[in-house]
């Protein structure tokens, strides 16, 4: 009788033990992205998942993967913990390879520049390298076309460049033929959807802005844009109105003339169209007031009237 009462009192505290290890800890980090190494040794994985609260016990763990697997133990790979789970139920993922990997969804917006998307993606993605994706995207702003996008949380810097700038090349090919028509060269065009993406917003601005632009490059007429002065600053405070409108970059269209040295942003289709196919207006300059309406002059005194009527200046 007091055998079988020890064997039921030991069957109690191991079943008791046993669920209260296999619970997921109170502070279980949800939407947690982990690597497990091929060759890593069982003890070594059982306690990495302790101490990052995803499990509770590290023994509990190895000897559950044990029990499912036997020697052959956890398969390598990317693993996404979006949820809490039991320490049974992550033995049972690890052994058969059950990743989790879902798509996220991201949304890149027209006239970012690659900073801003940078941040972006590093939000949306656990393992994203903003400065790997910045340090292959150097030379490609301009280029990473706008758009939503779905990604795996696993995804590298240099396949999300690939992806965005397929996208770019699939997108350009519908405007081919205005760009034959219009016989600028592509990098002219990008640079210059890039100044009228943050110039204006609406198709006919872009466009009429777009005639403006180009006329004044054809005239050796400075640009004299301020949509460039974010991109040259970096986000980071300016007053043009103090001496930095001088300030000695090639991006700086009032200090030198033709269009700046790259492009400032990522434009959408419709920045882009806007370049190669601008409207001809008898105007040479333009403004936006405080309510974001356009207001033109054929000549600098008329522009500078609109100034003082509308910007106060």
């Amino acid at each position: 009788m007091r055998v079988k009462l020890f064997f039921v009192i030991a069957f109690l505290l191991f079943a008791f033990v046993q669920a209260f290890y296999n619970r997921p800890p109170l502070n279980f980090p949800k939407e947690t992205f982990l690597t497990i190494e091929k060759g890593t040794a069982l003890s070594a994985l059982a306690d990495s998942f302790e101490e990052r609260k995803l499990v509770r016990s590290a023994f509990w763990l190895k000897a559950f993967i044990t029990l499912r697997a036997g020697s052959r133990g956890a398969v390598a790979g990317d693993y996404f913990f979006k949820d809490r789970s039991s320490a049974l139920r992550i033995a049972e993922r690890l052994v058969s390879g059950e990743y989790g990997l879902e798509e996220t969804r991201v949304v890149i917006p027209e006239g970012l520049t690659n900073k801003e998307i940078a941040s972006i993606l590093a939000r949306a993605l656990p393992k994203f390298s903003a400065r790997e994706f910045l340090s292959l995207a150097a030379k490609k702003e301009g280029y990473l076309f706008p758009d939503t996008y779905q990604f795996l949380p696993n995804v590298s810097a240099s396949e999300v460049i690939a992806v965005m700038e397929n996208n770019f090349s699939k997108k350009i090919t519908e405007l081919e033929p205005l760009i034959q028509i219009f016989k600028k060269p592509l990098r002219d065009v990008v640079i210059m959807a890039s100044i009228l993406e943050k110039e204006a917003r609406t198709t006919d601005t872009r466009r009429s802005i777009s005639g403006i632009l180009w006329k004044r490059l054809r005239l050796g007429i400075p640009l004299q844009v301020d949509a460039v002065f974010p991109y040259i600053f970096e986000g980071k405070a300016y007053d043009l109105t103090n001496g930095d409108l001088l300030v000695d970059s090639p991006y700086n269209t009032y200090k030198y003339k033709g269009l700046p040295s790259g492009a400032i942003a990522n434009p959408g289709l419709d920045a882009l169209r806007a370049a190669v196919t601008p409207i001809d207006t008898p105007y040479l300059y333009y403004l936006s007031d405080k309510n974001g309406e356009m207001h033109y002059a054929k000549t600098h005194d008329e522009h500078l009237k609109n100034r003082a009527r509308y910007l106060n200046l």
